[in-house]
């Protein structure tokens, strides 16, 4: 089994201290949070959020060990103050998000997110909500098909891929991961190059069941405001779009400074103010790559929380 996307680095980016208290709002199987309670000891505690009931089934028995230090929430790291305020903490040192798809959710042909697994058209990361991906490719029109593509998955053959669903839908269901890889490749002409032509159309389907970028802003924005000053955000991307939502947000809490007409500077940016733990994003190894296709596009990005003297400063 892999290791977690660039482990080492993450509890570097975190600086995961004993005794800390720390979220992981998308805790998956477990594998990043083992290395941070690793880290905590037994005086430490692991807040673990997850939308997938059965990701938390797995993560408690890989966590077993630490059990008596591991809280673990269904719930969305979105509202991730909320579910960590019920349990009567107000302010933590560190939150980690791995934005990425699980393993076990792309391996599981029922789950169906993968083109690679004949199963359902599924893609739900939450099996208790109604719509599918299933319900977006039978229910939306032709040019809602293709902005959503466009615009969720970055797809060129957006049209192309629209209207060849639209026309085949008309003929039979298109409810199967097999079904709608074969329409989307015979609409772009074929299979060419290393990256499947359904690879983007899969991508944007799922973003938009799971609601991701909604998400993506409202948890970031969360995040930030749980850690304590001097406490830091680590985050994991898989793809451009998704990497740029994260550092443009996180870039509005860096802030910048701005001359004034008469004379001197002010900070502008906004509340709480943050820095970069690192200007540019840490990359994976070329031996974790090796080992690991998946982490191959992975980038993370850590801010750490200022404090109110810097905080007062910034506003004098």
């Amino acid at each position: 089994m892999h290791l977690p996307v660039m482990r080492d680095e993450v509890i570097e980016a975190l600086d995961v201290r004993e005794r800390g208290v720390y979220v992981d709002g998308t805790l998956g199987g477990g594998r990043h949070a083992e290395a941070i309670l690793r880290r905590i000891g037994p005086d430490g505690l692991l807040v673990g959020i997850d939308l997938d009931n059965e990701a938390l089934e797995r993560a408690a028995r890989h966590l077993e060990e630490w059990k008596d230090q591991c809280l673990l929430i269904h719930g969305d790291f979105a509202d991730m103050r909320r579910h960590v305020r019920e349990y009567g903490l107000d302010l933590v040192d560190g939150v980690f998000l791995d934005l990425g798809m699980s393993s076990d959710q792309v391996d599981a042909p029922e789950r169906g997110f993968s083109f690679m697994r004949e199963g359902p058209l599924d893609m739900r990361m939450d099996r208790s909500q109604s719509t599918t991906a299933a319900t977006l490719v039978r229910n939306l029109d032709e040019s809602e098909l293709a902005g959503l593509l466009r615009d969720l998955g970055e797809e060129r053959s957006a049209r192309r891929i629209a209207h060849r669903i639209v026309e085949e839908r008309a003929k039979s269901p298109v409810d199967t991961t097999s079904r709608l890889a074969e329409i989307v490749e015979k609409a772009v002409g074929g299979h060419r190059g290393r990256t499947h032509p359904a690879t983007r159309t899969f991508m944007a389907l799922r973003i938009c069941v799971n609601r991701e970028y909604e998400r993506i802003e409202r948890g970031m924005e969360e995040a930030v405001h749980l850690i304590k000053p001097g406490g830091r955000l680590a985050v994991l991307t898989y793809h451009s779009l998704e990497d740029r939502r994260v550092k443009r947000i996180l870039s509005r809490h860096v802030g910048s400074w701005e001359s004034l007409q008469e004379g001197g500077s002010k900070w502008k940016g906004e509340d709480p103010p943050v820095r970069w733990v690192r200007r540019k994003p840490m990359v994976p190894a070329k031996s974790e790559i090796a080992d690991n296709p998946r982490a191959r596009s992975a980038k993370l990005r850590a801010v750490v929380r200022l404090g109110p003297e810097v905080d007062e400063r910034m506003r004098s």
